[in-house]
C-alpha cells in the first residue's frame, strides 16, 4: 500500500469536471481500460497523474 502514499486521487465527478465531459464518459473510459482507477466500495478514484496525462494527449491520439 505504500506505493500510493504520495498519489492524489480524484473522484469521477472531479475528473469529469476537469476534462469537461460527463461522468458517464469517465465511467466508460475506466471500464474500457483507457483510464486507470481504483475501486473503493461502490465508487472509483482516479490517480491525478492519469488525468494529467489524459488531458495532455494530442487530440489525434484520443479514440
Amino acid at each position: 500500500m505504500s506505493d500510493y502514499a504520495d498519489v492524489r486521487f480524484l473522484t469521477v465527478a472531479e475528473v469529469a469536471e476537469l476534462a469537461r465531459v460527463s461522468k458517464m464518459t469517465v465511467y466508460r473510459m475506466v471500464h474500457a481500460g483507457e483510464l486507470p482507477a481504483i475501486r473503493f466500495g461502490r465508487s472509483y478514484r482516479v490517480p491525478e497523474s492519469a488525468v494529467t496525462q489524459l488531458l495532455q494527449r494530442p487530440i489525434s491520439d484520443v479514440g
